[in-house]
């Protein structure tokens, strides 16, 4: 019998050569709570990547955690498929109480799958059903998913490599300030619709994020926002909004399209929907779109019951009133304050950002790696992002401390300037 030890050999042993963020931060962690995790040599990091923004309420959430034991102790059922729950029930409730409805969202819920990118899936699939078309608008340097309907959309060469197939029915257009401002937003789509020898087959919708994250935190501005909206409802195209990433209040508001006073088409959710880094995902959809036959779209974990619970428990924690959203905002703001600060003292950077996702560009790749390398020998967690990885992306829980916040940033300069 091979005996395998504790340390890292047994991730190269066993596991496939496909793992990425382990190879980034070489350690072996044990636990986790609130914005910190520590490793099983009990060393404690910091962490500005919250799950990729699963975490948003921080690890191991004590209320979430309490919601989740208690339901687990009386046997509550965990995996329901689409069946009516007790967790479901409650759940359903409270997303109409305290999200849909104050907001005036008439959407009908939609649980595709366990992850975003199933989300997608369905968003894309039901739009291209109920138009009759196939074609969707993405933009340059997106990111929806990695299966592979959601890498027909995705801009990312690499992750598209990966598919192995051609990926169909997808046409990239200029994201916001993609062209440095120097041609009118939406002036070539426009034209290649209107044009009947453009042989631009007219598409069933256009998906987009609000902030990239995954393109390297490309922000769009909310009049862009609106004009694509405009574009969409003139020229029969569904807008679909990817909030994966951005959604649950990492912006500020539960939604990121809320601040451009848009209302999209369809709305995917995932990552931090459960609160608790548990699997969960919902296409949200104005009813009228509502074509689905039961059964035409199902999964065998789309009712991931105790996810039901931690979201509710979420929900009723932070999203009963606006105490969450407007301190994600203020830390926000102290964020800019101090990445302006480091992009006027160090040379070669730029940063851009909103509310808790923001990000420091670097004219070097390879710098925006080794800052990252040396912010995790200082005990930080972090990632890059962008085309080319030049782009360091924070990404703390959004119930991270002050004082938290500021060792992060600390940290950061630190290593920016031990980085030239």
């Amino acid at each position: 019998m091979t005996v395998i030890g504790t340390s890292m050999s047994v991730f190269d042993l066993l596991e496939s050569e496909v793992r990425s963020h382990c190879r980034s931060w070489p350690t072996v962690f044990d636990h986790a709570r609130g914005s910190r995790l520590w490793s099983e040599e009990r060393r404690r990091y910091l962490d500005f990547f919250a799950g990729a923004g699963s975490l948003n309420y921080g690890h191991g959430n004590p209320v979430l955690k309490r919601a989740l034991l208690s339901y687990l102790e009386r046997d509550g059922i965990v995996n329901g498929l689409d069946m009516a729950t007790t967790a479901k029930r409650d759940f359903l409730t409270a997303f109409q109480d305290l999200v849909l409805g104050p907001r005036g969202l008439p959407y009908k819920v939609m649980f595709p799958g366990p992850t975003g990118t199933d989300a997608v899936e369905a968003a894309l699939k039901l739009a291209r059903k109920v138009k009759g078309r196939e074609p969707v608008v993405s933009f340059t340097n997106a990111f929806h998913g990695m299966s592979l309907g959601s890498l027909a959309v995705t801009g990312n060469a690499f992750k598209r490599a990966g598919a192995g197939v051609p990926l169909v029915h997808g046409t990239p257009m200029p994201f916001d300030r993609y062209l440095d401002g120097r041609v009118p937003d939406f002036l070539w789509l426009e034209r290649l619709l209107e044009d009947s020898g453009s042989g631009l087959d007219h598409p069933a919708a256009v998906i987009v994020e609000t902030v990239q994250g995954e393109g390297g935190v490309n922000v769009a501005g909310p009049g862009w926002l609106r004009a694509l909206a405009d574009l969409c409802a003139r020229h029969d195209m569904l807008l679909i909004v990817d909030d994966v990433q951005m959604g649950c209040g990492r912006t500020g508001p539960f939604f990121s399209f809320e601040d451009a006073g848009i209302t999209p088409d369809i709305v995917t959710l995932s990552k931090s929907v459960s609160g608790y880094g548990l699997p969960m995902a919902l296409t949200l959809f104005s009813p009228e779109l509502d074509r689905w036959e039961p059964g035409e779209h199902n999964g065998t974990f789309r009712g991931n019951n105790a996810a039901f619970v931690t979201a509710t428990a979420a929900l009723h924690t932070y999203w009963a009133d606006d105490e969450l959203e407007r301190r994600t905002v203020r830390l926000g703001n102290r964020v800019e304050e101090r990445l302006s600060a480091m992009t006027r003292e160090h040379h070669g950077l730029s940063h851009r950002g909103r509310g808790l996702v923001r990000g420091i560009e670097f004219e070097d790749p390879a710098r925006a790696a080794a800052v990252c390398a040396r912010a995790f020998e200082r005990g930080l967690l972090v990632e890059t992002s962008g085309p080319t990885g030049q782009v360091v992306k924070l990404l703390p829980p959004l119930t991270v401390r002050d004082a938290e916040l500021d060792e992060g940033l600390d940290i950061i300069d630190r290593a920016v300037l031990a980085t030239p």
